[in-house]
């Protein structure tokens, strides 16, 4: 553990209150793509299984994970629950998120396939999760590009994520100088999911910080 992963994790977390808060406090899903929270469902079940090994590292770090595979299934249900509660809202949410998961999951699959640590059924499950989790939030961001704009519930949800990213490249320098120890798997696919977020960077720190109109491009 150091300072860094830390703060990757309490961004993390932050990503994902701001959302199940907003959502909760304002009965709106306005915005928010189903197909990337159902992804983190999907990531966080496949990493996490080695819960049922009963191996674990340390509380802190299988606390961590029994949040994240409880939180992403409760955002599901809320988002799920929605269909009786705003139906219209719910179909909305469903026509305008038409990004194509099954070529990230297929993906995802191959790479985990001819990129893992060991061809074992936990190994290859986590480096798909690994992998599937750097472009899982691909929907979202297709979907605010076709939109044009955003709520500030998920401008903000995703800037936390990014943060949350972009914080583990310093962890892995961390972990390299200091522990001698670095996972290529994890640098390469985290390095690909801060590329992915660095345009949204942008366009926050034109929208958000310094309070432009700018519309999100299309």
């Amino acid at each position: 553990m150091n300072l860094f992963r830390i703060l990757g994790d309490l961004s993390h977390l932050a990503s994902i209150l701001i959302l199940i808060r907003t959502i909760k406090a304002t009965d709106s899903i306005d915005g928010i793509s189903f197909k990337t929270q159902a992804l983190y469902v999907i990531i966080f079940f496949t990493r996490y299984l080695d819960l049922l090994t009963f191996q674990h590292i340390s509380i802190y770090n299988s606390l961590m994970k029994l949040f994240f595979i409880g939180s992403s299934l409760y955002i599901v249900i809320l988002l799920q629950r929605s269909k009786a509660i705003q139906p219209i809202a719910y179909r909305e949410m469903i026509m305008a998120d038409t990004f194509k998961v099954q070529y990230l999951l297929g993906g995802s699959l191959i790479m985990a396939l001819l990129f893992n640590y060991k061809f074992s059924f936990f190994e290859i499950l986590w480096s798909f999760s690994i992998w599937l989790e750097s472009v899982a939030i691909l929907p979202q961001l297709f979907m605010l590009s076709k939109s044009g704009k955003s709520k500030s519930l998920t401008i903000h949800y995703i800037f936390a994520l990014g943060i949350y990213r972009t914080l583990y490249i310093p962890n892995w320098i961390w972990r390299y100088f200091v522990e001698g120890k670095v996972d290529k798997l994890a640098v390469i696919s985290g390095i690909v999911q801060t590329l992915i977020y660095s345009d949204f960077f942008y366009i926050y720190y034109k929208k958000v910080i310094k309070g432009s109109n700018l519309q999100l491009p299309q």
